[in-house]
């Protein structure tokens, strides 16, 4: 497997996307960027820094003045309140334009840093250093960066992209195998948008991924990269095709919200597909043996496909709340077939009962 991908983006920079086993070759690939920065700001939460801060730290330290802003661990710390504490630390630290930001993290710290550095000073460079499965292969790739505001998620951010996306594979060595199961959720749901072959070697390869072997790891996360560098290549502000890897998506973010963040994102985006896929099915875009097929791989991986303790009406009226509905209508993704996303616009009584679908009964 080649150890870089390469991300083109019209209008804006490129960025290479490399996977390495260890932290070591940092300064080398930071040094080919030619910058200007004299200082990096690691930005992480308290338990990622706890593993790997000062690593990092002490492989930069030779050439940059390193500081660490550290944040408390959690989703309810990606808020507003966070970004400007970030923000008076960066101007505390006399951080110009031409420096440099290092998210060090999971999908929080990228998505939190990154929208610091699109508006601090109006624009400084950052990298990703994506510790998580899930980070590595969504949040960290595709220059989506933002945080929540109250109830709503992801309300407030920018397009922005990082210089370097940089995976040191063994800060998987250290996720238990919930954040694991959280990181399938967004990798299913990759392969089944866009890629049948890559969703047939996942199913093949089951074991190989779930004992964390590492060619198959590295394999799966560059194919999945791949797919969203292709996507959001097409359509870098979201404008079109980029909505299909909203699959899943609609319907687990408004779980995500009602759980109140008790359940994590891969968990709620795995009952979204399962949601999505039977609507795809009962509407004849899906045959049901491929329903069976892609419910019980998500269940291998540990994906739950049912919710309790929630009605179906304030599972409809989050996802009403959600950024991505307009002018009362609801686009949502759909299969025609595994590998293969569309998008519709549905009414109400088609979203309900997809909703139901993935409700337990009290």
């Amino acid at each position: 497997m080649e150890n870089a991908l390469r991300v083109s983006r019209e209008h804006c920079f490129d960025y290479n996307i490399v996977w390495r086993d260890s932290f070591d070759e940092l300064p080398l690939l930071l040094d080919e960027l030619d910058l200007a920065a004299t200082k990096i700001c690691i930005v992480s939460d308290a338990t990622v820094a706890g593993l790997y801060a000062d690593e990092v730290r002490e492989v930069l330290s030779g050439k940059y003045q390193v500081n660490t802003f550290v944040f408390p661990a959690g989703e309810e710390q990606k808020n507003l309140d966070t970004v400007r504490e970030l923000y008076r630390y960066l101007i505390e630290k006399k951080y110009s334009r031409k420096d440099l930001l290092l998210a060090l993290g999971g999908g929080v710290t990228g998505d939190l840093c990154g929208f610091a550095a699109a508006t601090y000073l109006r624009g400084i460079d950052f990298i990703q250093v994506p510790t998580t499965l899930l980070a590595q292969v969504d949040s960290s790739v595709g220059g989506k960066t933002g945080v929540d505001f109250d109830e709503f998620k992801n309300m407030v951010g920018a397009f922005y992209q990082p210089r370097l996306v940089y995976m040191n594979m063994h800060t998987l060595d250290t996720l238990n195998e919930q954040l694991f199961v959280c990181g399938m959720g967004e990798i299913l749901k990759s392969a089944l948008i866009r890629d049948a072959s890559l969703y047939q070697w996942m199913g093949e390869h089951r074991h190989e991924i779930c004992q964390r072997d590492k060619k198959a790891l590295a394999h799966m996360i560059r194919e999945c990269c791949r797919i969203k560098s292709e996507v959001v290549e097409c359509d870098p502000t979201e404008k079109g095709i980029r909505a299909i890897l909203n699959f899943g998506h609609t319907v687990g973010h408004a779980v995500e919200k009602l759980m109140h963040f008790t359940m994590l994102h891969g968990q709620c985006v795995g009952i979204g597909m399962a949601a999505a896929v039977w609507l795809s099915c009962k509407k004849g875009l899906l045959k049901e043996s491929e329903m069976k097929f892609i419910l019980e791989l998500n269940r291998y991986f540990g994906l739950p496909d049912k919710v309790s303790g929630l009605k179906a009406e304030d599972v409809l009226q989050a996802m009403a709340s959600d950024k991505k509905a307009s002018d009362g209508s609801t686009k949502f993704v759909l299969l025609d077939s595994i590998g293969h996303a569309v998008v519709e616009t549905l009414p109400i009584a088609e979203l309900k009962e997809a909703v139901m679908s993935i409700l337990k009964e009290a």
